[in-house]
């Protein structure tokens, strides 16, 4: 379960067995929700959250800053998938300080 960043309490991460399309999970507070990323022609065009079975989801609040965050990183978001699940590499968590 590699953990890409963390951001003010919220844990972003993918598990190891993941499948597409390129989704990340967001854990705070003990509840979790899963959000797609819907690309088309290379862009991202909307950000689907779903809630994860057997978790409690994330507040409304919650799940708008998780959205956000996912917003400004989506592409380091996709980096890092492609990094770990097509070209079998590790990748490092990142921990991000400053508001967005």
């Amino acid at each position: 379960m590699p953990k890409i960043f963390e951001y003010f309490g919220f844990i972003f991460y993918f598990y190891s067995n993941e499948h597409e399309p390129i989704h990340v999970h967001v854990l705070h507070g003990g509840k979790e929700c899963i959000f797609d990323l819907v690309m088309m022609d290379g862009m991202l065009i909307e950000i689907r959250a779903r809630e994860k079975k057997g978790a409690e989801s994330l507040s409304e609040k919650d799940k708008h800053t998780a959205e956000e965050f996912i917003r400004k990183y989506h592409k380091n978001i996709i980096q890092k998938w492609v990094k770990f699940f097509v070209l079998k590499q590790s990748i490092r968590s990142t921990r991000i300080n400053k508001k967005i």
